[in-house]
């Protein structure tokens, strides 16, 4: 015969009974402190290697932009060097973009087709001359107009960056502001 498993020592001492993991609702005081400490250490070690992988840097593309040298804003239909507007290509740091080329297109003004200009290259207008390697000039010609109703519109400006970087323009960059004539 078997003995019976309750005895007098039994009944004072809470019984253990195995239950499945899901309905388990102990929480982590149920856990063995060695789990706990394990796991601890292992958010530490995660976080001090991710801390270390954010200082390296950027491995990827670099965002171009275009800070305007001269005034963003011309007049409607000027010509030569009224009609001209000087731009550095940078990058998202501020160093300097050699070798890229500058698109003026119509936005909110009109322009007839599209304005470009390589960095470097000195424009064939007075007053522009020795520029940078990241420099250029827009010459408009008096090809910028607004319509009749206008008084202020904006021509938009994209950059083609050099085709053997890491360089990328896919954020907005300023516009030059088309005003009438007084």
């Amino acid at each position: 015969m078997v003995p019976s498993r309750s005895t007098s020592n039994d009944v004072d001492r809470p019984h253990r009974f195995r239950t499945s993991f899901g309905r388990d609702d102990r929480a982590i005081e149920g856990l063995p402190i060695r789990l706990v400490i394990a796991l601890t250490v292992g958010v530490a070690a995660l976080a001090l290697m991710l801390s270390m992988l954010g200082d390296i840097g950027d491995v990827g593309d670099t965002e171009v932009t275009i800070e305007i040298v001269d005034d963003e804003l011309i007049e409607a239909g000027a010509t030569g060097a009224d009609g001209a507007v000087k731009v550095e290509v940078i990058d998202e740091n501020g160093n300097n973009v050699p070798d890229a080329t500058v698109v003026a297109t119509a936005d909110s003004a009109q322009l007839d087709g599209v304005v470009r200009a390589e960095t470097g290259t000195d424009p064939s207008i007075g007053g522009y001359s020795n520029l940078e390697d990241n420099e250029a000039v827009l010459v408009f010609d008096g090809d910028q107009d607004l319509r009749a109703d206008q008084d202020l519109g904006e021509i938009e400006l994209e950059i083609i960056p050099p085709s053997d970087s890491n360089y990328i323009d896919e954020q907005p960059n300023p516009d030059i502001r088309v005003a009438s004539s007084l």
